[in-house]
């Protein structure tokens, strides 16, 4: 196979490698890479800049007017680049932005720790041994602050008046609280909107999932310009639909299917599971409610003298499984957006 240029090149850079030090340690062939790189794309950026190569007269009067040091900090651990200036003070580098001391993706391994619990020293303790780059405490504030306060604006952002569908679900998660790690429940809000995109409408965090955290949940989307709602997906979490109904007065609940097809099938021997789903699913994917119903009644004679506990358990929960067989599916897609034409009253 021909060797390519870059394969050169490697070659050459590491002809005297003798040990993970001379790429990786503190005046290793990464850092020197990385200095002529930037050094490299910060010139260039400058000749755009200015409009004329570095050895050539000034074009419009603006000219190169030496360089200043910067500490550049990374996953490379810490490197001193020169950055270029002009006599106008009118250059602004993309590469190394001003007032930037963090390289693209060193934000993100502080964010990363910051999100599973780490404190603040603990980051940076982490990042001294790892990469061997001494970070403030104030600076790891700084770039978690930065995120929070867009966040906050994400959680915060209007929504639109009218969702065909959102699905409400809580996840347990260990998150760090009152300085522990503890498990908690993060509530999420995730809709389908009249054009078929999905989207998180938002995250929510409490001790443990019930009714009452959830209305505080809905009362916030309401607040937020959310004002109908035609089906609203839920597990069968004790008192979830009666506090939709008191937010959304129109909205109909529909339970989810896979919370209680595996409610149901933690009633069933493990042999016989695949058949049980199966028999399972004539139910929930019929297309009227009448064709439901007998799907239930022949499930139940043929599993009720095993499991009689499964019929039941699907009979206890109402018409709140067949509320999507209220808005009719359009004929040629299924993907055909809702209208308002659409509503059940």
């Amino acid at each position: 196979m021909e060797q390519t240029e870059e394969d050169r090149l490697i070659k050459e850079l590491l002809a005297n490698y003798q040990g993970p030090e001379d790429l990786i340690g503190a005046n290793g062939l990464l850092k020197r890479l990385t200095k002529k790189l930037v050094e490299g794309a910060l010139g260039a950026e400058m000749t755009h800049h200015l409009g004329y190569e570095k050895h050539q007269g000034p074009g419009g009067g603006n000219a190169r007017n030496g360089s200043s040091a910067k500490t550049l900090k990374g996953d490379f651990g810490e490197v001193e680049i020169a950055v270029p200036r002009d006599r106008n003070g009118s250059f602004e580098p993309q590469i190394v932005a001003k007032h930037q001391r963090r390289f693209t993706g060193f934000d993100d391994k502080i964010l990363s720790m910051y999100a599973r619990g780490m404190s603040t020293r603990e980051i940076q303790g982490h990042l001294a041994e790892i990469y061997q780059v001494e970070v403030s405490p104030s600076l790891i504030s700084e770039v978690t602050d930065a995120v929070i306060e867009e966040v906050m604006a994400w959680q915060n952002r209007p929504l639109e008046p009218l969702y065909p569908v959102i699905f409400l679900d809580a996840l347990i998660v260990k998150m760090r609280q009152d300085g522990r790690v503890e498990n908690r429940a993060v509530y999420v809000a995730i809709s389908i909107d009249l054009e078929g995109q999905k989207d998180v409408l938002g995250l929510w965090t409490s001790a443990n999932e019930g009714a009452k955290f959830w209305m505080q949940v809905l009362t916030d989307l309401k607040n937020r310009g959310l004002r109908d709602v035609f089906i609203v997906c839920v597990d069968g979490l004790k008192g979830f639909p009666q506090a939709i109904e008191a937010v959304f007065p129109q909205a109909q609940v529909q339970l989810c299917i896979v919370h209680l097809t595996r409610a149901s099938l933690n009633y069933v021997n493990w042999k016989e599971r695949k058949t049980v789903a199966a028999d399972l699913k004539t139910i929930y994917s019929a297309t009227t409610a009448e064709q439901a119903e007998l799907a239930l009644d022949a499930f139940a004679a043929k599993w009720d003298p095993r499991y009689p506990t499964i019929s039941a358990l699907w009979r206890g929960t109402g018409n709140r499984l067949s509320r999507s067989l209220l808005f009719p599916m359009r004929s040629g897609a299924s993907s055909t957006p809702l209208t308002q034409s659409n509503r059940s009253t």
